[in-house]
């Protein structure tokens, strides 16, 4: 599948401040060979894999793909964290959870932003009910927020608190 090139990737990031964000989490972050398939890529291609407590990646990979996969990791109990080997799981409410956690995460890497992780979410295709992702995290994501904060991920304010789910 050709996917748009104008979004921001591994290439284009500041390594160091992508690994120094995924192990505030005790996520390893694993840059593999440019001709290499990813392993535990869930959808293949440039799209970034998750084994255990690794993320793995290429120059090519999305900084919004790197980033979802490790909340997923976030997001997940430590029983699926403990089998965890390329399809995270989780129901709508956890995949609605990654995504606005994503976008919050966004503003903690050096170089990127919020605003440039939901443009690149709506150029790659996620789709929000409001059309856009930026709509649905400023008015329909409610329910996202409010799970997170259940889980002990967020606090009041979307202040991350820097841990993994327990529960």
């Amino acid at each position: 599948m050709q996917r748009p090139s104008r979004v921001d990737r591994l290439a284009d990031s500041k390594r160091s401040s992508l690994r120094d964000l995924l192990g505030r989490f005790g996520l390893e972050l694993v840059v593999i060979a440019a001709d290499a398939p990813i392993e535990g890529s869930f959808w293949g291609d440039e799209e970034a894999g998750l084994i255990e407590h690794r993320v793995l990646v290429r120059d090519d990979t999305p900084i919004h793909s790197i980033l979802h996969e490790a909340c997923h990791y976030i997001c997940m109990t430590p029983d699926r964290r403990q089998q965890l080997d390329t399809d995270a799981g989780g129901d709508y409410d956890e995949e609605n959870a990654v995504c606005y956690l994503q976008i919050l995460l966004a503003d903690q890497l050096a170089g990127f932003s919020r605003e440039k992780m939901m443009t690149d979410m709506d150029a790659w295709g996620y789709s929000f009910r409001l059309g856009s992702a930026r709509a649905w995290f400023e008015r329909d994501a409610d329910d996202a927020q409010a799970w997170l904060r259940e889980k002990g991920l967020v606090g009041r304010d979307d202040h991350i608190l820097w841990q993994l789910r327990t529960a």
